[in-house]
């Protein structure tokens, strides 16, 4: 699997996503900076880590959603490429428009940094055919802003397309629109979630619930 992670200021998982993708793979993803310009040859994989890009002055991802790199990753998107966006991640995905709606503060108005239990609602796709669905799983909540919401047609697209990956289980701490944890875009190729799967694949550090995502993007990616 050759995965590069985009590395914004701010950006503060880039570490923890790269020991998650080479446990799967036994190959380092690649750094790229905020400023580059174009995207490695041949990847398989474009990872847009958790963090606080830019400080998270103004909405959180709208600076990051206009760094260089951005463009580069759209162009991958529309080939057909495939992204993860994490936490932050997701927020730049929003941003950028390769994923609908927005995240909000959180319900709460209060920083949630805690594990929480998320619900697999697709598993079928590069991310998550490891998991089983209906599967619960463990990952880690580190986020002010992760109140997933979108506007009554979008949201239509996204339950009945089956665009939901991954919905939380139990309490909805953020409050976000229908337990929304994780989307798809419609060719299932980029996946935005706001718990941290790569928090959870050591059974030394937090466990390993996370780690079926990531064997499930090695596996497609040995066998494409």
């Amino acid at each position: 699997m050759k995965a590069a992670i985009i590395v914004f200021p701010g950006t503060n998982r880039e570490r923890d996503m790269a020991l998650a993708l080479e446990r799967v793979s036994g190959r380092k993803p690649e750094m790229l900076w905020h400023r580059d310009t174009e995207l490695p040859q041949g990847l398989d994989l474009v990872v847009l880590p958790g963090g606080f890009s830019y400080g998270d002055y103004l909405r959180c991802g709208a600076m990051a959603a206009q760094s260089p790199i951005m463009a580069a990753v759209k162009r991958h998107a529309e080939r057909g490429g495939h992204v993860l966006g994490v936490c932050n991640g997701f927020q730049m995905l929003t941003e950028a428009g390769l994923l609908p709606g927005a995240l909000l503060r959180n319900a709460s108005l209060r920083f949630l940094a805690m594990d929480c239990r998320m619900r697999v609602e697709r598993a079928d796709t590069a991310f998550t055919h490891q998991f089983q669905r209906g599967q619960t799983f463990t990952a880690t909540m580190a986020h002010g802003d992760g109140n997933y919401f979108c506007d009554d047609a979008a949201l239509e697209r996204l339950e009945g397309e089956g665009l939901v990956a991954l919905r939380y289980e139990g309490e909805n701490l953020n409050g976000s629109i229908n337990r929304i944890a994780g989307i798809l875009s419609p060719n299932l190729r980029v996946l935005g979630l706001m718990p941290h799967p790569e928090n959870c694949v050591d059974p030394l550090v937090g466990g390993t619930d996370g780690l079926p995502m990531f064997q499930s993007l090695a596996e497609s990616f040995a066998t494409a």
